[in-house]
C-alpha cells in the first residue's frame, strides 16, 4: 500500500489523539503538509536486452544521469528478453536464449555470414509477431507507463504495436545506439513515433523510413556512461609504470567490447614481430581465456592485460590511440577520451557496425582497415611525424553530450505534471 505524507500525518494525529488526547502540534504539521502539492512521479520504461553489452549499458547510463537531475520520474529498466522469454524459439530448440547465442558468436569471432543470418532471424521474429504483441499488450496493461523508450533493434514493430494496443496515448521512443540503421526492419519501422539519432546519416534514414508525423531528433553522439565525463586527472607517467609500461613510449589501447576477441592475439603477435616502438594495454572484458593467453605471450613489446573492468576511462587516459572493432560504444568512448582510432571493416564485421568504420574515415579521426593484417603499417602511419597530433585535433573538436541532451527530449514528451488528490 502506498501512503502519501498527508495520509501519514492523519494516521499519526489519530494515533496521538487516542494515546495522548492532545494533537495540537500534529494538526499544525498536517495543515502545513496539506498546503504542499503532491506530484505523481511519471513511470518511464527503458527497454534493453543483453545481446551485446551496449543496450543495457546505454539504458543504465541514461537512468543514472536522470537520477542526478531530480526529475519526478521513476525509470524502470525492462529486459525485453525476460518479457518475451516464453516465445524464445531459440531457447526451446537449443536451451540457450537468443542473446546468449549472439554473445557466444561474438566471443568466438564467428561473425562471418551475419549479413545473411539477419534476414532469417527477422523471419523468425515475424512468425511470432502476433504472439509477441499479445504478450507485450498484457505486460503494459499491467504496468501502465507514461513513456516507453526502446534502446534495442529488431523488435520495435512488436513493441510499438503492443504499447498502442495497451495504451494508445503513451509516446514510444526509439533511441538508436548504433550510428546508423541497417534496413530493413532493424532499428526503424514505418510507424509514427519519436526517433533519437546520433549521426546525420541516422537522421536521414529516420526521416525516410518512419511514418509521416514522426518526430526525429538529432543529438550530438552515442550514449556514454557518465564516468566518461567525470575522469579525474592522473599522473600518467606513474600510472604507466604501475602497469609495467614505460612513459614516453606510444601506447595503444586494444579493446573489442565486453566479450573480447581472438583478434587481439593476432594484433599483439603482429606488433610483437614488427620493429614498432609501442606498448599495449589489452582489455579483454569477460573473456578470461583470452586474457590468460595474452598474459602468457612473452616478447619485446611491453603490455598490460586486463580482464573485465569498469575503469575503461582511466585506461584510455593512459593511451595515445585505440585499436578495436567499430562498435558504436567503443569508438565513441575512445573519441570522448581524445584517442584516434584504428578499426576494421570486412565480411566478418557485423552489418550494423560497418557504417561506423566508414564514419571514422569521413570524420578524419582514424583509419579503417580491410583487415587487422595491416595493423603494423596503420600504426606506423598514425605515428608518423605530425600525424597523431593532427588526428588528435580533429578528435578534440568533437563534443558528445548526448546523454545530457536526451532527458530534455524525453521531458517534452511527458504529460504535464499534475497534483494528486488529497
Amino acid at each position: 500500500m502506498n501512503v502519501t505524507s498527508v495520509e501519514a500525518a492523519r494516521i499519526l494525529s489519530w494515533y496521538a489523539e487516542i494515546v495522548y488526547g492532545n494533537v495540537t502540534e500534529l494538526k499544525k504539521i498536517y495543515e502545513r503538509l496539506e498546503e504542499i502539492p503532491l506530484q505523481r512521479r511519471h513511470l518511464i520504461h527503458f527497454l534493453f536486452f543483453d545481446a551485446g553489452g551496449g543496450h543495457r549499458a546505454a539504458a543504465t547510463a541514461l537512468q543514472q544521469v536522470i537520477a542526478t537531475q531530480n526529475r519526478p520520474w521513476e525509470v524502470e529498466l525492462v529486459d525485453v528478453q525476460d518479457v518475451l522469454d516464453e516465445l524464445d524459439v531459440f531457447r526451446k530448440l537449443t536451451g540457450l536464449r537468443l542473446e546468449d547465442i549472439y554473445n557466444q558468436l561474438l566471443a568466438r569471432g564467428w561473425t562471418l555470414g551475419s549479413t545473411q543470418l539477419l534476414p532469417l532471424m527477422h523471419g523468425v521474429i515475424r512468425i511470432y509477431h502476433r504472439a509477441q504483441v499479445r504478450v507485450l499488450t498484457r505486460f503494459w496493461r499491467e504496468r501502465r507507463p507514461d513513456l516507453v523508450v526502446s534502446l534495442i533493434p529488431n523488435f520495435n514493430r512488436a513493441l510499438f504495436e503492443g504499447l498502442r494496443a495497451a495504451a494508445p496515448g503513451v509516446p514510444y521512443v526509439t533511441i538508436l545506439t548504433d550510428m546508423a540503421d541497417y534496413p530493413p526492419n532493424f532499428w526503424l519501422e514505418d510507424q509514427r513515433q519519436v526517433v533519437v539519432c546520433g549521426t546525420d546519416r541516422a537522421v536521414e534514414q529516420a526521416r525516410a523510413i518512419a511514418a509521416p508525423g514522426s518526430e526525429v531528433h538529432r543529438v550530438s553522439g552515442m550514449i556514454l556512461h557518465p564516468r566518461f565525463y567525470e575522469v579525474p586527472p592522473v599522473d600518467r607517467a606513474a600510472a604507466l609504470r604501475g602497469y609495467g609500461l614505460e612513459p614516453g613510449v606510444p601506447t595503444g589501447l586494444v579493446l573489442f567490447g565486453g566479450e573480447g576477441s581472438s583478434k587481439m592475439l593476432d594484433i599483439y603477435d603482429r606488433i610483437e614481430a614488427s620493429g614498432l616502438n609501442v606498448q599495449l594495454l589489452l582489455l579483454c572484458g569477460k573473456n578470461e581465456k583470452l586474457a590468460a593467453k595474452l598474459r602468457a605471450r612473452q616478447g619485446r613489446v611491453r603490455k598490460h592485460v586486463e580482464g573485465f573492468t569498469r575503469q575503461v576511462p582511466s585506461f584510455m587516459q593512459l593511451a595515445d590511440f585505440f585499436i578495436g572493432k567499430p562498435g558504436p560504444g567503443s569508438v565513441s568512448e575512445a573519441l570522448q577520451m581524445g584517442l584516434p582510432v584504428i578499426v576494421e571493416k570486412n565480411a566478418w564485421t557485423l552489418p550494423q557496425e560497418r557504417f561506423n568504420a566508414d564514419w571514422v574515415k569521413q570524420q578524419g579521426v582514424g583509419e579503417s582497415l580491410r583487415s587487422f593484417a595491416g595493423i603494423v603499417p596503420a600504426v606506423e602511419r598514425m605515428l608518423a611525424p605530425g600525424r597523431l597530433e593532427q588526428l588528435r585535433k580533429r578528435v578534440a573538436a568533437m563534443e558528445n553530450r548526448a546523454i545530457f541532451e536526451i532527458p530534455e527530449i524525453l521531458a517534452k514528451l511527458l504529460p504535464a505534471a499534475h497534483t494528486m488528490q488529497k
